[in-house]
């Protein structure tokens, strides 16, 4: 049976709290992309916030790292939670605060997503029973997206994990790990649809700091955890070499050319969409690396994200893009060797029809 549209609520359950540009932009994508298809309905992004997640996060903000960082870039640091407190404000349509499934049930709404981001990582400190759908009420339950992050599968899985997978109307997966909780629970494999990043075409952002940005050459850097001193005379060379500065897209080492670390999310994506190259180490620097079409190589620490960057660069053929360390012979060779993007364009754009379609049936379909 369809249902009108029209006065429609939909709600996004999604980690939108965290002031980390990847959370921040995907929320915003998959809120955008719903309003503009169905712009008779309302869209809503569902206030529910995991405070310890929310503390441990904006407590890094307040960190002094004395070895990375200069006072002046701490100085820049401590701004973040206000820069990001302030988009949320400007671009994000939030609820109230709600604190349990029971708030979120008076909401009203006719459907609830859940995800993108992390949201399905039970073993970590966010997790919560309310993210697998236990105690929701809506007519259609759908998660978006979701990721697991580094779980074991291998671990005995919580039981309102299963509980919960059985409660969805319509399930889709975003990478390797999630798809494979899901057949482990449910016997099936999910829909596997992009990030929400990749489902919706950014538009440039003009301000004074982006267009000083153009008139720039630099290699951008995104949280390349750990990188080995070796790593980095190769990344410092090459960019003498070719009259090329340093900056860090809101972060900031101390042999970089400038401190660029408090930007919003907006200049935070123009960062990436006029670099000459990018070294990353998580997996929204790499969709963004894609979505602006920049050459770009991954160096990856993190176990969490070697397996969301592994399986993302793998899905689109591009796992050649990761080196590890030692592998500097190759590092070197990947700053030379541009990405033939068309490939890239095809498979995004057949992923992004099936995404989009598993969101018209949640939308359009009511039990």
């Amino acid at each position: 049976m369809k249902k009108d549209v029209n006065g429609m609520k939909i709600g996004i359950i999604t980690h939108h709290y965290i002031k980390n540009y990847g959370a921040f932009l995907q929320t915003y994508a998959l809120q955008q992309y719903l309003e503009e298809t169905y712009p008779e309905a309302e869209v809503v992004i569902v206030n529910y916030v995991n405070r310890k997640h929310q503390i441990i996060n904006i407590g890094g903000c307040f960190r002094f790292f004395w070895r990375k960082e200069s006072f002046l870039a701490y100085l820049e640091k401590i701004k973040i939670p206000r820069t990001f407190s302030k988009a949320e404000k400007e671009y994000l349509h939030i609820t109230k605060k709600v604190k349990n499934a029971e708030e979120i049930n008076q909401l009203g709404l006719d459907v609830i997503l859940i995800g993108s981001d992390e949201v399905w990582h039970y073993e970590d400190k966010a997790a919560s029973p309310i993210k697998f759908a236990v105690g929701l009420s809506a007519k259609q339950i759908a998660s978006y997206a979701p990721s697991c992050g580094s779980v074991n599968l291998k671990h005995p899985i919580p039981e309102y994990v299963r509980e919960g997978l059985h409660r969805f109307t319509h399930i889709s997966a975003r990478d390797d790990v999630s798809e494979r909780l899901v057949q482990k629970v449910l016997g099936y494999k999910p829909v596997r649809v992009l990030d929400p990043t990749l489902l919706y075409d950014f538009p440039v952002y003009e301000d004074d700091f982006t267009r000083k940005l153009e008139k720039k050459k630099y290699i951008l850097m995104y949280f390349c955890d750990k990188l080995p001193e070796a790593g980095i005379e190769v990344i410092k060379k090459y960019a003498k070499e070719n009259n090329l500065k340093i900056y860090g897209a809101g972060e900031y080492a101390k042999y970089y050319s400038a401190v660029t670390i408090n930007v919003s999310p907006f200049q935070w994506v123009e960062m990436f969409r006029h670099a000459q190259f990018v070294f990353t180490g998580t997996f929204h620097g790499a969709v963004f690396s894609l979505i602006t079409q920049r050459n770009f190589a991954a160096f990856l620490t993190n176990p969490s994200r070697i397996k969301k960057v592994n399986s993302l660069l793998a899905q689109f053929e591009m796992a050649e893009r990761i080196f590890e360390d030692g592998e500097w012979t190759k590092m070197e060779a990947l700053l030379d060797t541009p990405i033939d993007y068309s490939s890239f364009q095809e498979k995004k754009e057949k992923i992004r029809q099936s995404s989009y379609e598993y969101l018209r049936q949640v939308v359009a379909e009511q039990n």
